[in-house]
């Protein structure tokens, strides 16, 4: 979780921050933005990767653009839009705690304009004065974030993943253990 010392981003307005994150939103649309295009040629600015590789970057910058829209997100999204089982201060405090750590998330896997966007929506969550404004705020950056995520899936090599073929595991027994199996 982040520090509670962490200085978190104001904002001068909700609006301006949505307005931001759908503007945002529209120039990645049909381009990727260049923070994704440089992982993709390992181009990490904090140097992030295991001996020398950016190839577990990579993995985890996957597994944290699609868990913050596909379930943080989401789920208060749905709790708020949906629902309507929660009070604008818990949802607040859900997401300065955990989309804040998203965020810082970003910049670590080597996305840090979209770290600071996400910061900046936290920051407009914080300064939310209805639901209607959460669920606005939201939708913004869940949208933002998930075109983001379809970029960094494209970067992926995803074909190394065939030198890890999995033995079915039944199939492995049945070879083993029953006589007359095709080995």
């Amino acid at each position: 979780m982040p520090s509670k010392a962490e200085i978190r981003t104001e904002v001068d307005s909700v609006d301006a921050v949505i307005e931001k994150l759908n503007r945002e939103c529209d120039v990645i649309w049909t381009t990727p933005p260049e923070e994704v295009r440089a992982m993709g040629r390992g181009e990490i600015p904090r140097g992030t990767g295991a001996k020398g590789t950016y190839l577990t970057t990579l993995i985890f910058a996957e597994n944290e653009l699609r868990t913050l829209t596909d379930e943080t997100l989401w789920f208060a999204w749905q709790l708020a839009a949906v629902e309507g089982g929660a009070d604008l201060h818990t949802l607040q405090r859900y997401i300065d705690e955990l989309v804040q750590y998203k965020a810082n998330m970003f910049d670590f896997v080597g996305l840090p304009h979209a770290a600071s966007l996400v910061k900046e929506y936290v920051g407009a969550v914080n300064a939310c004065e209805t639901i209607e404004e959460f669920c606005l705020a939201t939708q913004a950056v869940m949208t933002y974030v998930n075109r983001l995520h379809t970029w960094v899936d494209m970067v992926m090599p995803w074909g190394v993943s065939s030198g890890f073929l999995r033995v079915n595991g039944l199939e492995a027994w049945i070879q083993r253990n029953e006589k007359g199996a095709v080995k």
